[in-house]
């Protein structure tokens, strides 16, 4: 009996939102399971630093400057990443934004941006490497993996967060769409919806009193740890998710019960 492994050894993973909280964690995770991969944002010392970090540890890694929400500069970071190392098989749609204030208080323009970001933007990253994958041949082949980063507060009522969950409400059910779309394409999509965690977007709010009043309602009282996501992304990434698709995993150290 062959034992399924989460070995990433030829697979390429295109990750958005790089230089920093999970996409760089994800980055060095995936390197390290034997993907060669592609970091795409806009801070480009950052990637820079990382890419070097992945490389020095044996891993290959293409740092690309990257605006998601930019379909010119989405097919300009796929480019560079086939030049390098291939049509990308695995992506990993990561890139968000935050701004924490009540709807009253919301600007049209901090909406915008949220939803552009973090919809407009899965969109476009996620267009781009299906449109690739399928040229690619992926029907026959088999190897699309997407994976779409969301949120428990598509779920959950949080104060506070209306743009943005609204844009991760948003992101699930756009990214359960693409599944249908892609099922027999050989495109598989599902949704990682994490809880809250570490990350230089929640460092500041955990740090106010409306943030220590909400963990404080979180039945560990705790933020989550980061390698809890590892796991479930590899499992997605690899061979072993190939009947899985249109997915929705919560990852959230029980925050959300």
């Amino acid at each position: 009996m062959n034992v399924p492994t989460l070995d990433l050894t030829g697979r390429v993973a295109l990750i958005t939102g790089a230089s920093s909280g999970f996409g760089a964690h994800f980055a060095k995770l995936l390197a390290a399971a034997g993907a060669k991969v592609v970091i795409g944002a806009r801070r480009a010392e950052r990637l820079a630093a990382l890419q070097a970090e992945i490389e020095a540890a044996g891993g290959h890694a293409l740092a690309v400057s990257m605006d998601v929400t930019s379909e010119a500069s989405t097919i300009a970071a796929y480019d560079a990443a086939e030049a390098a190392f291939g049509t990308v098989d695995t992506i990993i749609a990561n890139a968000g934004i935050a701004v924490d204030k009540l709807s009253v208080q919301l600007l049209d323009q901090e909406f915008d941006s949220v939803v552009d970001t973090n919809l407009k933007g899965v969109f476009l990253t996620v267009r781009e490497g299906a449109r690739r994958l399928i040229a690619s041949g992926s029907t026959e082949k088999q190897n699309g993996r997407v994976v779409v980063m969301g949120s428990i507060t598509a779920d959950r009522i949080y104060t506070g967060t209306a743009a943005y969950s609204a844009s991760k409400a948003g992101v699930r059910h756009m990214a359960r769409m693409m599944a249908r779309e892609w099922v027999k394409k050989g495109v598989n999509v599902n949704i990682i919806q994490p809880g809250y965690f570490p990350t230089e977007m929640t460092d500041e709010v955990f740090q106010t009193d409306m943030g220590k009043a909400l963990m404080a309602t979180f039945p560990r009282r705790r933020l989550c740890d980061m390698d809890s996501l590892n796991v479930p992304l590899l499992f997605l990434c690899s061979d072993m998710a190939q009947g899985v698709t249109g997915s929705v995993f919560t990852v959230d150290d029980g925050q959300s019960l």
